[in-house]
C-alpha cells in the first residue's frame, strides 16, 4: 500500500511539473532570458508551489508523526556551507544552460527525446561524481558522510 501511495504522489508531481511547463526546456530558458524573450509565466508556477509548500508544511508538521512513518526525519543543519553553495550553483547553472531541472526532466523522460535522455544520463553521472567527491573529502576530514 505504501509503495502505491508513493507512486501516486510521484505521478501527481510529474503531472504538475508537466502541466506547469517545467518540463519544457524552451519555456524555462525563456524564463531566465530577462534581457530577451522573457516569459514570466513560470514565476506563477513557482509562486503556486511556494504557497502550497508553505501551507503544506504547516499542516503536516502540526502532526506528531507522518502517516506512514514513526517519526519525521528533518534536516538538522541550518548552516550555509561550501557544499550547499556549490550544489546550488551547479544546479542553477545546469538548469539555466539546459532548461531542465531534475524535477522537470524525469517526467519528460517519457518523451524519449535525445536531449532529455542525455540530460538524465549527465545528471546521474553528476550525482555519482558528487557522491564520490563527498565520500573522499569526508573520509579525509574524518567527518560523517552525508547520504544522498
Amino acid at each position: 500500500m505504501k509503495l502505491a501511495i508513493i507512486y501516486l504522489i510521484g505521478v501527481l508531481f510529474g503531472l504538475g511539473i508537466s502541466l506547469g511547463g517545467m518540463a519544457d526546456p524552451a519555456k524555462v530558458v525563456n524564463f531566465f532570458d530577462v534581457a530577451g524573450s522573457w516569459d514570466p509565466s513560470l514565476a506563477f508556477v513557482m509562486a503556486g508551489a511556494l504557497g502550497t509548500t508553505a501551507v503544506g508544511y504547516r499542516v503536516v508538521l502540526a502532526r506528531s508523526a507522518p502517516l506512514m512513518e514513526r517519526q519525521f526525519v528533518l534536516p538538522t543543519s541550518r548552516s550555509i556551507d561550501l557544499r550547499l553553495l556549490g550544489g546550488a550553483t551547479v544546479f542553477g547553472i545546469g538548469w539555466g544552460l539546459t532548461g531542465f531541472c531534475p524535477g522537470g526532466a524525469l517526467p519528460a523522460l517519457g518523451t524519449a527525446e535525445p536531449a532529455v535522455v542525455i540530460f538524465a544520463g549527465a545528471m546521474i553521472a553528476g550525482i555519482l561524481i558528487a557522491k564520490a567527491i563527498i565520500a573522499a573529502t569526508d573520509h579525509r576530514s574524518n567527518r560523517e558522510t552525508v547520504r544522498i
